[in-house]
């Protein structure tokens, strides 16, 4: 499952658990929580809900005219787990996803990651002719790593 999905997925928890709803409902209402930073897509939507039927997380309300979504004993339960571990803070955090992803800042960002990504690339590709040079990139690689994990960014 892609990580976005799975974001979205909490999302559509987090709505059923208010109230059944059917897919277009769903999606408004993402984008309405969002603050208009975000527009839910059918594309997204429906294999995300798809794969929270399959996971028997909702369920379809049977007697509906269009699709309604009802969540499970089973989604109640993951969505305790994820409020335990994020302090029930998840429309916030919604919202400030999507407008971060749209600030100037997370567009640097994510060239610099693009950027960065092709030259790890690059630099793979070289040791295969130059083997001997593998252990200088795993230790530059386990530098920037830790720099990662203890740098406060």
């Amino acid at each position: 499952m892609k990580r976005r999905r799975g974001f979205v997925q909490l999302a559509i928890l987090h709505l059923l658990e208010e109230a059944p709803m059917h897919g277009y409902q769903i999606m408004k209402e993402l984008e309405i929580r969002s603050s208009g930073h975000y527009t839910a897509s059918a594309g997204t939507v429906y294999p995300a809900l798809q794969e929270l039927l399959e996971q028997e997380l909702i369920k379809l309300e049977p007697s509906a005219e269009k699709k309604t979504y009802i969540i499970q004993e089973k989604g109640n339960n993951r969505l305790q787990e994820f409020e335990t571990r994020n302090e029930g803070l998840f429309w916030s955090n919604w919202e400030a996803r999507w407008i971060w992803q749209k600030s100037e800042e997370a567009i640097h960002l994510k060239e610099q990651i693009d950027l960065w990504e092709s030259e790890l690339r690059k630099a793979i590709k070289q040791t295969r002719t130059t083997p001997e040079n593998s252990p200088r990139l795993i230790s530059f690689m386990k530098e920037i790593t830790e720099r990662l994990k203890t740098d406060n960014y």
